[in-house]
């Protein structure tokens, strides 16, 4: 009997506290693709069980080399923009998202073949600062490769362009058509005509 009153009084003590750990969820694409010396929006939107505003929200981004280098710092907000400091990402980082719509999004400007990276965004609403960090894998490429959606998209196109192309050629010859049958018809109406003026 004894044991069971413990238990509940240290589940009275423990309960509250588990109960309000909560997570934070975070959502970006997996892989991205940009041309070199283009710009490219890294979209990090995010989800709190927490009230979000503008003073309780933390925002920041790092890079981690190809090579499995120490990560690095790209951009840094809360209530304000913090910019790169001097380096690789100076010049060109823009802030591009809303807090209080849940975007904790960036833009990378003029981006070189050395951008190519995993980038981090890792959001914190206190007190919901547990959960997982997004990580897009960034790939700097001179052409932008076809995509399924392109590819999809061009072959409906075509066939839209194939259609149009027949609908056209059907239009023209039924007029072409319509046009013959006009001729006959007033040509055979005048046929009575020249044989009566023959006859005189």
């Amino acid at each position: 009997m004894y044991q069971i009153w413990l238990l509940l009084l240290l589940g009275g003590f423990v309960g509250p506290g588990v109960r309000h750990v909560s997570g934070i969820s975070i959502y970006t694409a997996k892989e991205q693709e940009v041309v070199n010396g283009t710009s490219v929006r890294l979209k990090c939107t995010f989800t709190s069980t927490q009230p979000v505003s503008l003073q309780s929200v933390a925002v920041s981004w790092s890079f981690r080399p190809l090579n499995s280098g120490q990560d690095e710092s790209v951009f840094y907000f809360q209530e304000v923009e913090y910019p790169p400091l001097p380096g690789r990402f100076q010049g060109h980082v823009e802030w591009s998202g809303d807090i209080l719509k849940r975007d904790a999004s960036i833009t990378l400007i003029n981006v070189p073949p050395t951008f190519n990276g995993t980038y981090i965004c890792q959001v914190r609403n206190r007190p919901d600062v547990h959960g997982s960090n997004g990580e897009i894998m960034l790939r700097v490429v001179d052409k932008v490769s076809l995509s399924e959606i392109s590819i999809l998209a061009a072959a409906v196109g075509g066939a839209c362009g194939v259609i149009l192309v027949l609908l056209g050629i059907f239009v023209v010859v039924r007029y072409c058509r319509r046009k013959h049958v006009d001729n006959d018809i007033e040509l055979h109406s005048r046929e009575p005509e020249w044989k009566d003026t023959g006859m005189w």
